[in-house]
């Protein structure tokens, strides 16, 4: 089946009935479509696209995974929601002549101030409305904190999101975002193969035998790459006090390239080392980290 809408939901019942089931993502079905597309001709590219021998298939999420992946999804809605609506209430006071600090947080310290000044310029209409945009960027931050609760709840849940914590730069978020993607990990055969599905890698753009990679691919899952990543840049700012073998790879690592460089290079080792836990149910062990 060509992995798109419910795709998970029908593979899930017709394994339920005994049928084996392959989803193919539609980026690598899309070149054996010939001529028009119809509902002919992409059940043959699908046909086509499986009998490959090198064909890569997208694994089958559980309910319980799916579960975790709308929580995740709900919660990355809503904080671009606070953040379109911080923006929307920066430019709206802006044409008033107030101006708050850059970050969410001068801006909630900011606004009941300018709701109290009566000197400040603000009409009484505006205030009402301003007031109101302060209600709903509330609303939005205790949902955002409900989520973040329940995200924490599951990762108590689970022995594995509770073993990947013990990473670096991983917490529930991360944890609970790997689970839900990736499950155990069993659709990879390697680390690797699970850092270059999450775009971790380098994209190669090589002819005539002459190798030349590129910048990292960014394929696959930008949510979980842009955690595993932000989660690199926390472990580096801690990592320069410390002499254990990984803190000590990156920091050697930042210190001669651009830190951008180093944060997704220890992104990419994370995600391998979060690929061997998941895979074999081991404990974090810090001695057989690799320079």
């Amino acid at each position: 089946m060509e992995s798109c809408a419910g795709a998970h939901h029908w593979a899930r019942q017709l394994e339920a009935k005994g049928f084996t089931v392959k989803l193919i993502a539609p980026q690598f079905v899309k070149p054996y479509v010939k001529s028009n597309k119809n509902d002919a001709n992409d059940a043959e590219a699908i046909c086509e696209a499986m009998s490959r021998p090198h064909m890569r298939f997208v694994a089958v999420k559980s309910v319980e995974q799916q579960d975790i992946q709308a929580t995740h999804r709900i919660r990355s809605g809503l904080i671009e929601q606070r953040t379109a609506k911080a923006n929307q209430i920066r430019g709206l006071v802006a044409e008033y002549g107030l101006v708050a600090p850059q970050q969410l947080g001068h801006l909630r310290s900011a606004l009941p101030d300018w709701l109290e000044d009566a000197e400040n310029g603000l009409s009484s209409h505006f205030r009402r409305l301003l007031n109101g945009l302060w209600g709903d960027l509330r609303t939005l931050d205790a949902r955002v904190a409900e989520l973040d609760a329940e995200i924490k709840r599951i990762a108590q849940s689970y022995p594995a999101a509770e073993r990947l914590q013990q990473l670096r730069g991983v917490g529930p978020i991360t944890a609970t975002a790997l689970l839900a993607t990736v499950g155990h990990g069993e659709q990879f055969a390697n680390g690797r193969q699970m850092a270059a599905s999450l775009g971790l890698t380098p994209k190669q753009h090589s002819s005539g035998g002459k190798d030349r990679l590129l910048g990292i691919s960014k394929r696959g899952d930008s949510y979980l790459r842009m955690l595993l990543v932000h989660g690199a840049r926390s472990a580096m700012r801690c990592s320069k006090d410390k002499t254990d073998r990984l803190s000590q790879w990156v920091t050697s690592l930042s210190a001669r390239s651009h830190p951008n460089v180093a944060a997704v290079a220890l992104a990419n080792k994370t995600a391998r080392m979060a690929w061997a836990m998941l895979r074999n149910g081991t404990e974090f062990q810090p001695g057989l980290v690799a320079n």
